[in-house]
């Protein structure tokens, strides 16, 4: 396979020998080349505006940004870019928000190097690759209890109510009603049980979310 065919991959990991490690199994394929490598999701979003790869490889829990924020971001300002989430992690919650945030696959650290060429060629190819485990996971019958239970919207709502914002700029953000947002503010806390602002953005934070 000639240079122009080759799939560009940056890779984004907060550990620099699974860094290390990953880009030193992609290597040895001949249609792959990992152009950059990241520490942050912040690191991952600025280098992936410069080197504009083919697949971004995420891991979730980074510093400044974690990946799943960084994956929405990736969907709304670089939606040509295809996210795959390479990650410990197999928590139904991290699976759906990541699903929802745009992600196009989700494998573990544990698979094999040539699964992960497998889900990189799949996801290139327009298609989503989800490890054995993973899909098991999808195929159970819904998210775990708690954020599980929102719906897409109030998941948005809940982000920005724990970033610190206001009816009026979640309204505006969201293109909804400030009546809306209380409907949803209202919906959220019945739903997890928590009544506070600081409540819902320590929630927020153990789960992923921002």
């Amino acid at each position: 396979m000639n240079d122009k065919q080759r799939i560009k991959i940056l890779l984004a990991d907060d550990h620099p020998l699974v860094l290390e490690g990953i880009r030193a199994c992609l290597e040895t394929y001949d249609h792959l080349e990992v152009v950059g490598t990241a520490s942050t999701g912040a690191q991952a979003l600025e280098l992936a505006a410069r080197l504009t790869p083919d697949i971004v490889l995420l891991d979730i829990n980074m510093p400044e940004l974690n990946g799943l924020r960084a994956a929405e971001i990736f969907r709304r300002d670089h939606p040509k870019i295809r996210v795959i989430f390479l990650s410990m992690h197999d928590k139904r919650e991290y699976i759906y928000t990541a699903m929802h945030n745009g992600a196009r696959g989700f494998i573990l650290k544990d698979v094999p190097s040539s699964e992960v060429v497998a889900a990189i060629g799949a996801v290139y190819s327009g298609g989503t690759y989800f490890s054995s485990g993973i899909s098991d996971v999808i195929m159970q019958t819904g998210p775990e209890a708690g954020c599980g239970e929102l719906t897409p919207r109030e998941r948005d709502v809940l982000v920005k109510l724990a970033a610190g914002g206001s009816n009026k700029e979640i309204a505006a953000a969201l293109d909804i009603s400030v009546r809306t947002v209380e409907t949803h503010r209202k919906h959220i806390k019945q739903k997890l049980g928590i009544s506070s602002i600081a409540g819902l953005t320590r929630y927020a934070i153990d789960q992923g979310l921002f």
